[in-house]
């Protein structure tokens, strides 16, 4: 999915041009399903990508349709052995075609070439496709929290363990 054929989406690194549309596509996911969108608070990290991703040796994507962004994921260091899925969220009308899936081996294939022993992701509980996704690629469940945002929100945990590049 990386390279692209002329009018298909394509996966691409984070720049600082996609900055306000990374904004716009999360900020759609959330109002869809009635979730509180706070970038000046508890969703600061989407204001400064470079900062809470880049700087800190994770990587941050999109997904771009005819120059448009459509969808983004990240992946975070949690240690020495360990990495987190962050930021999964695709538009509706590009669901059910594998793009989210494409995002998510996105995260596999970087966390495994970088010698991660295993990944986490942590995902809302109102997001069933997602869960879905994750359990699809080998993601195995593994509990639930409540997070501090402004919704108290569900949360559930996915974890898979990764092979030695």
């Amino acid at each position: 999915m990386k390279a692209s054929k002329k009018g298909s989406p394509a996966i691409v690194p984070f720049e600082a041009s996609h900055a306000s549309a990374v904004l716009d596509v999360i900020g759609d996911v959330f109002r869809e399903y009635a979730m509180t969108f706070e970038p000046s608070g508890f969703d600061a990290d989407l204001t400064d990508i470079r900062r809470y991703y880049l700087e800190r040796g994770g990587r941050f994507w999109v997904l771009v349709d005819e120059g448009r962004v459509v969808g983004t994921v990240a992946v975070v260091p949690t240690g020495r052995v360990g990495c987190e899925v962050k930021r999964l969220y695709l538009l509706p009308e590009y669901r059910g075609r594998g793009l989210g899936r494409a995002l998510l081996e996105q995260t596999l294939d970087w966390a495994t070439a970088s010698g991660y022993g295993h990944i986490v992701a942590w995902s809302d509980a109102r997001l069933g496709t997602a869960h879905a996704v994750y359990e699809r690629l080998g993601f195995t469940r593994f509990g639930a929290r409540t997070v501090e945002d402004a919704d108290r929100s569900r949360e559930y945990g996915f974890r898979k363990e990764l092979a030695a590049p």
